[in-house]
């Protein structure tokens, strides 16, 4: 593994299992295909919209509750965000920006990128079909929720009359515990 450092001085970061996987993550440019397809309409003065993203998406990965924690969490920890391939990272207002940038057709572009990643790296798609079944399972959970919830409508969830919630529809590649798909629709939907 090589050692990250910035600018010359040697950093240390409490994140040590996520720098790693940083490292793996540059080394397989598995953010790649989202950087080619992902093309978010906002001016650029010194980032570039997907670097914002990707800053966000790491965040999500050193576990913040909130875009508010990038501020502290991210930006004081700058060899994790060398592991990453970042020489800084942008504000938390910078992130939330780009990401009320986004259309619906950032959101197609991103589940392509997905799509290909996951085709790309998975082991559900390098599975030996000639040799075995590749076994998946189905979950079609109903999951009760608030009336303002994304998604929220009346629909039937066992022993709750009259109660709002969504669909979650999960496939999963049991061999390998992988998720092949998982979206979420209205609690109506059959």
């Amino acid at each position: 593994m090589t050692e990250c450092s910035t600018e010359g001085t040697k950093t240390y970061t409490s994140c040590a299992s996520l720098a790693a996987l940083g490292v793996k993550v540059n080394e397989s440019q598995l953010f790649e295909p989202i950087r080619q397809r992902v093309q978010i309409a906002q001016k650029t003065v010194k980032d570039q919209p997907i670097d914002k993203f990707y800053d966000g998406w790491l965040a999500m990965l050193a576990g913040v509750h909130g875009l508010v924690e990038i501020n502290s969490r991210l930006r004081a920890d700058p060899a994790l965000q060398a592991a990453f391939g970042r020489s800084w990272c942008v504000e938390q207002s910078v992130v939330q920006q780009t990401l009320d940038a986004c259309t619906p057709e950032n959101v197609q572009q991103m589940e392509e990128a997905l799509d290909e990643i996951y085709r790309r790296q998975s082991q559900g798609c390098q599975h030996d079909f000639r040799r075995e079944y590749l076994i998946l399972d189905v979950d079609l959970s109903g999951m009760p929720c608030g009336p303002k919830a994304a998604f929220a409508s009346k629909g039937y969830f066992a022993k709750q009359r009259n109660r709002r919630g969504r669909q979650l529809r999960r496939v999963l590649a049991s061999q390998y515990d992988e998720v092949v798909v998982d979206r979420l629709f209205e609690g109506r939907c059959n």
